[in-house]
Formats: C-alpha cells, structure tokens, sequence
C-alpha cells in the first residue's frame, strides 16, 4: 500500500513552522465523575504528536469522545481530561480549544513547538455526514493533515475522511501506518501456513470475515458461540449451547470451500461444558459426542487446544480475534490461555485485534510476545474483511 507517511515528510523537513492537524483517536474510557479508566488510546497517540512538535511544527490534535449530539455541546462530551492527561505525557501544556472550526482568518492560534487540542470534533455539524463545507473549513486551518486514528478509519466523517480530500498534504501517522503495515504483512504477503482465528457469540457478526478469510487461510480456527454453529454443521450435538441453527448451511458451505482448497476448518473433539451460565458453574470435560441436551459448551477442550495449539506452532502468520471460550471465568479459559501461549511461543507474525482478544493478551501477560497488536476493533474487523476504510481510501488518494 503506497501513502503519504509522517515520516517521510519528516526526514524531508517539510515540518518546520507548518501548521500540522491530526486526527487522533482518543475515545478513552471514562467514570461517572470524567476521570479517564485507561488510557492506551491516550498514550498510543503521543510517537505522532512528538514528532511534529520535534520537527517544529505547530501542531493541532483532535478525537471524538463518546456519541455527542452535533451542534450541542454537553460538559460530558468536553476533552478536557484528555488535554490534562496528554499534557502529562507529552511535559508540555495542551490548551483546550473550543469553537476551533471558525476560528477567524488566522484560523486557530497555535505556534510552532505548541500544541493544541481541539474540542470533540462530533460536536461539529456535518463530522459524521463528512459534509464537504465543514472538511473544507477545517482543510484550511493547516498545512499538513496527519490520520493517526486507526479506530475511526473505517468511518467517512469530516475528520477522517473529508479533511484528506481538501488538505494541501494528507498523510499517515506512525499509529496508521504501523496497522496498515502489519495487516498488510498478515493479509496480503503472509508467511505460510495463515492461520486465522475467529470466535466471539455469533456466526452472523463475522459471517463475512469467515467467508473472506475462507478464500485465504490454510487453517480456520473458530471459537465460541461460532464454533457450536460448526457443531451443528458436522451433525454433533450442542445441548442448549448458544448458536445460530439457521446459519447451519452457511457453516457448511464455509467448510466445504475450505477443503477444496485443501484446508480446513478444525473441529473440537472435546469440550468443556456446565449445567448454567456463571462464575461459580462446576466445568466438566466431555468428548463432543457425550454432550448432554442440558449441557452448555463454554470452552474447548484440552485434547482440541492441544490439537490447535500445534498448528499455532508450525504457523508463519497467525491473525487472531476473539477468545474461544468465556475466559472470564477461569475455569473456561484454559482453551484461549493454551492457544494464547501457543501464539506467544511461535514463531509466526501474529497479529490480534478486538477487545476481547486485547482484555485474554492481558490476563495471560503475552502482550510483548504478539507481533501486532491492533488498536482498532471495527476498522480491524472490516480489514479482515476485504472491506476498503475510506479514511485509508482517500490517503491511498493523495500518495505521491
């Protein structure tokens, strides 16, 4: 994929004493009171910030918080917490911004070493529709336009999409480029086998992510709620495990179009089953042929993950999303912590997205051993899709 890098306008000095926008994501967490629960968004934002600022750049930074109604400014919706959390990153002041987008015809007041944030850009009418009038003010507040925000970019807005259309320069941030380049490596040139991973509750959430990487993986490992529809498909019994019986034929068709390419679609031979739905539920370990109609399949088994976390082992690329059991409870983890450590101890490109996957990296602690770890959960799961993200599209656009 060929665009515009920050830091190729960097190592050509085009920074010094320009006006540089970015688009960050920083849509953090937050408590009743306001205060920030974590704060990753926050801090995977600053390599770009510090960047333009060392290339002495008057830098402008802007995100969405939460879902605020356009052109009603609420104190809840403010980014006020982040400007004092970033400021504390960055050793600098970070001044609040309001009303930026008609800011007069010196645009907004910021000098070169200085940054800024720009309040909530939802706020703005026009952000979410991408309205051509709204990007085109905000393309003549800067010089350069930086898309950092990963997390919005299969979203066209003003911010990420429009304002690239209209700047002089549109470019990627250290943060997009990094996703972009590793989805790329574990998509589009992987090293063989490409082993995917894909669970979560529903067929029909990642019916599409299934059929596109169906075409493309040499292994197919589902988990979860989607497993049992795989169940179902290979004429096992579930018990009253979730599944979706009418997406059945779907799940076929998705095997069968496996094995004609001469790969597959592993099925559990064990499980872990409980009479019911909690944290206290006794866990018991059946063969999938001894499932009872009362049985609920909360976790693969330890023949399966076995099973599984050998051809983990002999992958070249492992793309992972969603934990193929309810990990929350320990004692339906074991299948997700064994793949988890299976993917940490290979040798493969791994690349994990989706924020189930992120909350299993961190209760197993193999957050070093994951080769990418991706910030988007949406955009990642339209990439896996074969989807274009406009805020990519447009940059793909302006290269050169």
């Amino acid at each position: 994929m060929k665009f515009n890098r920050l830091s190729d306008l960097i190592a050509q000095h085009q920074l010094q004493g320009k006006r540089v926008f970015i688009r960050a994501d920083l849509n953090v967490p937050q408590d009743a009171a306001g205060n920030i629960t974590e704060d990753t968004r926050v801090r995977a934002s600053v390599p770009a910030i510090r960047q333009a600022l060392d290339a002495g750049a008057a830098v402008m930074v802007t995100s969405h918080l939460g879902r605020p109604t356009e052109g009603e400014f609420k104190p809840e919706d403010s980014l006020a917490p982040i400007a004092k959390r970033l400021a504390e990153l960055l050793g600098q002041p970070v001044e609040l911004r309001q009303n930026w987008v008609d800011s007069g015809v010196d645009g907004v007041e910021v000098a070169p070493g200085q940054v800024v944030l720009l309040e909530n850009c939802r706020v703005n009418k026009g952000e979410k529709k991408n309205s051509d009038e709204l990007a085109q003010k905000i393309a003549k507040l800067c010089d350069i336009y930086v898309n950092d925000a990963f997390g919005t970019a299969h979203r066209a807005e003003a911010t990420t999409h429009g304002v690239a259309k209209f700047a002089a320069v549109a470019c990627a941030g250290p943060l997009l480029a990094a996703e972009l380049d590793a989805l790329g490596k574990a998509l589009n040139q992987p090293a063989r086998p490409l082993v995917a991973i894909v669970a979560g509750s529903k067929v029909s959430s990642k019916l599409t992510i299934l059929k596109a990487l169906a075409d493309k993986v040499d292994n197919l490992i589902v988990g979860g709620g989607i497993a049992n529809t795989f169940l179902l498909a290979s004429g096992l019994k579930i018990g009253k495990s979730l599944a979706e019986p009418d997406l059945v034929d779907e799940a076929k068709a998705i095997i069968e179009m496996m094995a004609k390419r001469g790969a597959s679609v592993p099925i559990p031979v064990d499980v872990v089953c409980a009479k019911e739905f909690s944290p206290t539920a006794a866990a018991t370990i059946k063969k999938v042929s001894d499932v009872e109609d009362d049985d609920l399949i909360l976790d693969i088994g330890p023949q399966t993950a076995a099973t599984l976390a050998a051809q983990i082992a002999q992958a070249g690329t492992v793309v992972w999303n969603g934990p193929v059991g309810v990990f929350e409870f320990d004692q339906f983890g074991a299948g997700t912590q064994t793949l988890a450590l299976a993917i940490a101890g290979s040798k493969a490109f791994s690349i994990a997205g989706g924020g189930d996957t992120l909350a299993a990296i961190a209760k197993y602690q193999i957050t070093d051993k994951i080769g990418y770890i991706s910030t988007g959960g949406g955009a990642f799961l339209e990439f896996l899709e074969g989807k274009t993200l406009p805020a990519v599209e447009i940059l793909l656009q302006r290269a050169g």
